[in-house]
C-alpha cells in the first residue's frame, strides 16, 4: 500500500513539474481582455473570412482562398483556452485543424494559413482571441439518458 502512495506522489510531482517547466512555458502569461466586437472587425479586416467561417456569425462575403473553409466556434467538448487560440493564430502549423483532409489545410505538414505575425497588432490579436473564444460553447453531457458518452 505504501509503495502505491509513493508511486502516486511521484507521478503527481512529475506531472506538475512537466506542465510548468522550461523557459518557454506559459507560466505567468496573462493576456489583457480583448474586445469581442473589435475582434469581429479585425477578423474581417485581416480577411480571415476568406478561409474561416465562425459558428453563428454572419460575416461579409470574401473572396475564398484555396483549400477548405475551416469553421471556428460552435459546440465542443473542451473550449479552447486563450493560450491555445493565440498559438493557433501566431503558429498555425503547431496543430492542424481536426476533421479536415490534410491536403485542404496544409502543404508538406505546414498550415496553409497566412502568417499575420508582422501584419497584425497585439491589440488585434487580443480582440480576435476574445471574439473567437466567445463563439465556443461547451457541450454538457445529457445525464438524463443512459446513452451519454463516458469521458
Amino acid at each position: 500500500m505504501r509503495a502505491y502512495l509513493v508511486l502516486a506522489g511521484a507521478l503527481v510531482t512529475a506531472a506538475w513539474v512537466g506542465c510548468d517547466s522550461g523557459p518557454k512555458s506559459g507560466r505567468g502569461l496573462r493576456l489583457p481582455d480583448g474586445d469581442i466586437e473589435k475582434g469581429k472587425l479585425a477578423f474581417v479586416a485581416l480577411k480571415c473570412n476568406s478561409c474561416h467561417g465562425v459558428h453563428g456569425v454572419e460575416l461579409p462575403a470574401a473572396e475564398k482562398a484555396e483549400g477548405a473553409i475551416v469553421t471556428l466556434g460552435g459546440k465542443v467538448r473542451k473550449v479552447r483556452s486563450y493560450g491555445e487560440l493565440v498559438t493557433s493564430i501566431v503558429n498555425p502549423s503547431h496543430e492542424l485543424a481536426k476533421g479536415y483532409p490534410e491536403e485542404k489545410i496544409a502543404k508538406e505538414g505546414k498550415s496553409l494559413m497566412v502568417n499575420f505575425n508582422d501584419a497584425m497588432t497585439v491589440t488585434q490579436l487580443l480582440d480576435l482571441v476574445a471574439f473567437l473564444h466567445s463563439r465556443y460553447e461547451k457541450l454538457e453531457p445529457d445525464y438524463t439518458s443512459h446513452h451519454y458518452p463516458y469521458y
